[in-house]
């Protein structure tokens, strides 16, 4: 969570929590494993409510888990579908560019990426911008 006493909590909606949250993007400390997996996971974990619809959107650019296949399981398993086909929670995802004059790594975690939101966002009812 970036947002600690926000833990499993709702965001309030306000002009003065978006300037806090813009203010505390600003001085982020950037450092992660570079996998949306724990993120989107902890999300349908915390807010999952079968009498809600709920979107979680992911903005990224690498994945550097180990299967696809394997995340695109998990989520199967906490996200289900209802008898229509449809989950209750919607993931959406927004790819962000890696230059092409980066290390090759990074064009490999980037692809990478971008079939995990592709299945994700497929299979969950939401859609996946990859920008160029």
């Amino acid at each position: 969570y970036m947002v600690s006493q926000y833990r499993r909590k709702w965001i309030p909606d306000t002009r003065g929590r978006r300037n806090a949250m813009i203010k505390q993007l600003r001085s982020w400390n950037t450092f992660s494993n570079s996998s949306p997996v724990e993120g989107i996971t902890r999300a349908i974990r915390d807010f999952y409510d079968p009498k809600k619809k709920i979107s979680i959107y992911v903005l990224g650019d690498e994945f550097t888990g180990r299967s696809v296949k394997d995340v695109v399981n998990v989520v199967d398993r906490l996200n289900p579908k209802d008898a229509n086909g449809k989950t209750k929670i919607r993931i959406h995802a927004v790819g962000f560019p890696v230059p092409a004059t980066a290390p090759q790594h990074f064009q490999i975690t980037r692809k990478r990426f971008a079939t995990l939101m592709r299945e994700l966002t497929q299979k969950n009812g939401g859609t996946f911008v990859a920008l160029n």
